[in-house]
């Protein structure tokens, strides 16, 4: 059965009316499923995925404790260029800007079938398939939601020109390359990933990164040097990839109701 899926790109955008319009795009989501309730007739919306580049921004959540992981004074944060904004999404602190690949999937979890949990690991995994495309072996970390790198320090690519003492922090093991946070409500998601392209990782020392002390942060252009792909490369895998995932929790979804499941 066929439903609608839509991918819109915003390019660069500030994190506040992209906040907005997800609030905005949430609400038309929820106001789907109520009419297709009316009328079965209609196309069952799955949602609307964002994907965007922010300007430079923290952004803390309202997790106790959060806004302790802001490291960097106003005065640096100013020099730096970076803003500091409130999000209701889950997670702790996190850092946006230029040549990180945010995505906004804006979904009906009841249309899918899918609880948080599996919807947080349907996120993982189309992130780790979409590194492993281009050649960055990742995992997850059942101690830490995100996409981590399994790459070994001496794996540093010195032959494609990269400094190596500036790649030495981001490509240690278990890097994080993409993080997380979501939330929900009456099962419609908002907010979703941010994965590292070619990232400025140095803003990373402006926070504690999720709140985890210690742990580093990678990009994919850390990892692989002048054979990093594209914005535009990744956007396009990224894209395919969640539609496939989506599309396969959809069937399943649908193969549940026929058997009586919920």
């Amino acid at each position: 059965m066929p439903f609608i899926l839509e991918f819109t790109d915003l390019g660069r955008l500030a994190y506040a009316p992209a906040f907005d319009l997800q609030r905005q795009t949430a609400d038309g989501v929820l106001a789907a499923r109520e009419v297709r309730g009316i009328d079965p007739s209609i196309l069952p919306m799955a949602g609307i995925i964002f994907l965007v580049e922010h300007d430079p921004v923290v952004t803390v959540s309202n997790r106790a404790g959060a806004m302790s992981h802001l490291v960097a004074t106003p005065e640096l944060l100013e020099r730096e260029g970076v803003s500091v904004e409130r999000t209701d999404r889950g997670g702790d602190i996190t850092y946006h800007g230029p040549g990180q690949l945010v995505v906004y999937p804006i979904l009906d979890l009841n249309l899918l079938n899918l609880g948080l949990h599996d919807y947080m690991r349907l996120l993982e995994e189309s992130v780790v398939r979409t590194c492993a495309a281009f050649g960055v072996s990742c995992t997850r970390d059942p101690k830490a939601t995100g996409v981590w790198t399994v790459r070994e320090r001496g794996d540093i690519h010195e032959a494609d020109g990269e400094d190596a003492s500036t790649l030495e922090s981001a490509a240690t093991p278990h890097a994080k390359i993409a993080a997380m946070g979501v939330r929900v409500r009456k099962w419609v998601s908002m907010h979703g990933l941010a994965l590292n392209v070619a990232t400025n990782l140095d803003h990373f020392r402006l926070i504690v990164p999720c709140g985890l002390v210690g742990r580093p942060v990678t990009s994919l252009k850390a990892e692989l040097g002048k054979r990093c792909p594209t914005m535009d490369e990744v956007k396009s895998t990224l894209s395919n990839t969640l539609r496939e995932l989506i599309n396969e929790a959809y069937v399943r979804a649908v193969e549940a109701r026929a058997r009586g499941g919920h």
